[in-house]
């Protein structure tokens, strides 16, 4: 019997042996125009503009964050994007909480159509909607505004949340809700005391995903702050650093390391709810 698992083992070794090193390759393939950015931000400049590109750098140098530091409104951008994907994080969570709890709970006319519109939504590419949402803002006196960017980020963090957080309400037993009402429990109370807290690694991994899109987004920050520039965001500025001469790729890739580490802080902060959300929901 023994010797039956011993070779059964070995059969499978090599295949796990083979789908390691590819998860391996993966891996490096994925992160290595990461370390490339990190890179180029630390080489020099005489470096960065050599023909010989090589991975590594003997002279380090600072200069590159000191220029992206130096510019005048670099702080307002950053806190303006920490506004404007912090609003959208919150609001889109506690919205598609709700939504996801009405349209499983509760049976009412047109909710099957209402979820086939939140999938329809979905397959709009945004690049389709720039310019009515853009005369849409127009009207509402919304252009140069943080909530021109906020409300689109919202309304498209929206269908992706409420699909994701059906199913973790979903798998929520209703025997817990019936038992909770026995015990004295108004909806409210169970809704936020009891629902919420077992549904928050599903809001964990829908933040995620609103985060990251709010926080890289550059279409709708240019196409929606068009004069005042005291309400851009961090992604406009790499638009300093692109000049008509000669662009600045040291300055270009320290800015983007900077944007970046918010995004790595914040995936961290969340990395333990997040593999829960992703792993499934509440067991009956």
């Amino acid at each position: 019997m023994s010797s039956s698992i011993f070779v059964r083992a070995r059969v499978r070794r090599p295949w796990r042996l083979a789908a390691e090193v590819s998860a391996l390759l993966i891996a490096v393939a994925v992160a290595f125009p990461l370390y490339w950015m990190v890179l180029s931000a630390f080489k020099p400049a005489g470096e960065i503009q050599s023909k010989d590109a090589r991975p590594w750098t003997l002279s380090p140098s600072l200069d590159s964050f000191r220029r992206v530091f130096e510019q005048e409104e670099f702080g307002r951008y950053f806190l303006n994007s920490l506004l404007v994907a912090g609003t959208v994080v919150i609001a889109s969570a506690l919205i598609a909480f709700l939504a996801a709890t009405a349209v499983t709970r509760f049976r009412f006319k047109f909710r099957t159509t209402l979820l086939i519109m939140f999938l329809v939504a979905q397959m709009v590419p945004i690049e389709a909607l720039t310019i009515p949402l853009f005369f849409q803002m127009r009207d509402f006196g919304m252009l140069n505004t943080l909530g021109s960017l906020i409300l689109p980020h919202i309304a498209f963090s929206l269908p992706f949340a409420v699909w994701m957080l059906r199913g973790f309400v979903k798998a929520v037993p209703e025997a817990l809700e019936e038992a909770a009402y026995i015990d004295g429990a108004s909806r409210t109370r169970f809704l936020w005391q009891i629902l919420f807290p077992l549904v928050f690694p599903g809001l964990v991994a829908t933040s995620v995903f609103s985060f990251i899109s709010t926080w890289n987004d550059f279409l709708f920050a240019k196409s929606f702050i068009i004069s005042d520039t005291s309400q851009s965001t961090l992604p406009m500025a790499l638009l300093v650093f692109f000049k008509p001469e000669e662009n600045d790729w040291g300055g270009i890739m320290a800015a983007s390391t900077v944007m970046t580490i918010p995004v790595l802080v914040f995936f961290v902060l969340v990395q333990r709810r997040l593999v829960s959300g992703l792993g499934g929901a509440v067991k009956d």
